[in-house]
C-alpha cells in the first residue's frame, strides 16, 4: 500500500494497492516529482527575496502559504515510502510498558 500525494472525499487519507507499476501508482509518482521541484523551485526564490528583491505584500503571501503547504506535502511523500521500507512492525502488547512486578 502507499500513501498517494493527494487526499480523498473531505480530506480523507487515501491509498493505492498495488505493486507500484500501475496507472495510479505512476501518476502519483509524477505528481510527488512536480511537487518536489516546486519546493526547490521556491525554496530558491525565497532564498532570492532578501539579496533587495522589491516583493509586495501579496508575492511574500504567496511564497509563504506555498513554502508552509510544500514541506507538508513532501513529509506526505516521505512518510509513504518509509513506510513502504520498513518492516510491519507489531501492535505493543498490552502488559509491555507496565512496570516488572517482582517474582515470588
Amino acid at each position: 500500500m502507499r500513501l498517494p500525494p493527494w487526499t480523498g472525499a473531505g480530506g480523507k487519507p487515501c491509498c493505492v494497492v498495488g505493486d507500484g507499476t500501475g496507472h495510479v501508482s505512476r501518476m502519483a509518482d509524477d505528481i510527488e516529482s512536480i511537487q518536489l521541484d516546486m519546493a526547490d523551485e521556491f525554496l530558491k526564490h525565497a532564498a532570492d527575496l532578501p539579496d533587495g528583491i522589491e516583493a509586495t505584500a501579496q508575492q511574500v503571501r504567496f511564497l509563504a502559504d506555498r513554502l508552509t503547504e510544500l514541506p507538508q506535502q513532501i513529509v506526505r511523500v516521505a512518510e509513504s515510502r518509509l513506510d513502504a521500507l520498513l518492516p510491519v512492525r507489531p501492535e505493543p502488547r498490552a502488559e509491555e510498558g507496565e512496570p516488572d512486578k517482582d517474582l515470588p
